[in-house]
Formats: C-alpha cells, structure tokens, sequence
C-alpha cells in the first residue's frame, strides 16, 4: 500500500472513532424516561397490601401475647394447698375379701367384692401439695381427672414410692379412710400426679376436697 493510501486510512479510522465518541456523548446527554405515573387504582392497591401486611403482623403479636398471657395466668393460678389432715400414701401388698382382722397392717374399704382388707407396705405422708385441681381428661373425652403437683421436697420420695409400685395399686388414705386406690402405670419422677376414674366433675370436686381432708 502506498503513502497515501495509508493516510487515506488512517484518516477514515480517526474519522469513525470520533463518530463513536460524539455518539456516546450524545446517549449520556440524552433525558431520562420519567417513572410510569402512579394511577389512584394503583395506589389504593398497594395501600391495601401495605395495610394487609399490617394487619397481618398485628394480627401475630397479638396471638403471641394471649399465648403467653395465658401461661402466666396459669402458672399465677397455681397456689400451694396446705391440706386440713396428712394424705398417708401406701402400696398395696394384698386384697383380702371382709374386715382387715385386728393388728393387721393394713385398711377396710369397698371394692366390687363389698368390704375389702387392703394390707399396706410402708408409705409416705404429705402434709402440703403446689397444687391440686380437676381438669379435663385428656385420654376419656368428657371425662375429668384430678391434677396434684407434688412439692420438690416430696417428689423424690413420691417417685421411689412409684418405681417399686408399678403395676399395683396405691392407697391415698385421709383421716383412717380410703378415699382412693389409683394403680400405678409407670414411675412418676417429675412429681405430677393425674389420678384418673372420677364418672364426672362432680365426683372429681368430691374428691380433690376428700385428698384436701376437706
């Protein structure tokens, strides 16, 4: 290629360059697009989501503040009950049909035999419960239960009580007499008693103030 042609190139190429340069320049220059105006449908929807979600979110704390407030009532509710006499707990080692003969270790009650000797191992006596109530069973629909939380200072004892018993009964004992016969389904460690059986409240009320010595 001769001279003058590669200034002749050299020229178009400086050319197209500044042709590209003053068209970028032109692109940056150039006014942006305004946003899409908001329409009052628009806006009016996005007022609802915004209220919605807030809702929502209140909606939510609200929940979990009942939540908790009612476990603290709960927890509030539960009061120590200092019982009028002694709950004497002991195992049963034997049923005897009639009257327990005189000596013997043991209580007269009634059982579907009529009058039934229950002999007795030794036991303990609980003079004070952290709680005592009648609520809904849990395992008998419309049927009730009877609820006893044990103190910390019982609860070791209950729980040996138990261990040893599993599968027989126990006799709940209140001033000499026989208020009820639970039988032991398993080990109870953590010192709450559910005492299954009461036909209706009533009998459950009936016998939480028997346990009370009421």
């Amino acid at each position: 290629m001769d001279p003058a042609a590669r200034r002749r190139a050299r020229a178009a190429e400086r050319r197209r360059a500044a042709a590209e340069a003053k068209r970028s320049r032109a692109a940056r220059r150039a006014p942006r697009p305004f946003p899409e105006p908001v329409t009052p449908a628009k806006a009016a929807g996005r007022h609802r989501s915004a209220l919605l979600t807030m809702v929502l979110t209140l909606g939510l704390l609200i929940a979990a503040v009942a939540v908790t407030g009612g476990m603290i009532a709960s927890s509030m509710r539960t009061r120590p009950v200092t019982l009028a006499a002694p709950l004497h707990i002991y195992p049963v080692t034997q049923a005897t049909p009639g009257q327990c003969p005189p000596g013997t270790q043991g209580i007269t009650g009634q059982s579907g035999m009529g009058q039934t000797c229950y002999r007795l191992a030794q036991g303990i006596a609980i003079h004070k419960v952290a709680d005592m109530r009648v609520q809904k069973s849990r395992v008998r629909p419309g049927g009730y239960d009877v609820a006893v939380t044990l103190r910390p200072i019982d609860r070791e004892a209950f729980a040996d009580l138990t261990r040893a018993t599993v599968g027989r009964d126990l006799a709940f004992i209140v001033r000499n007499q026989l208020v009820t016969l639970p039988r032991v389904d398993m080990a109870i460690t953590d010192g709450n008693v559910v005492v299954t059986g009461p036909p209706n409240k009533t009998a459950a009320n009936k016998l939480v103030a028997q346990l009370k010595g009421r």
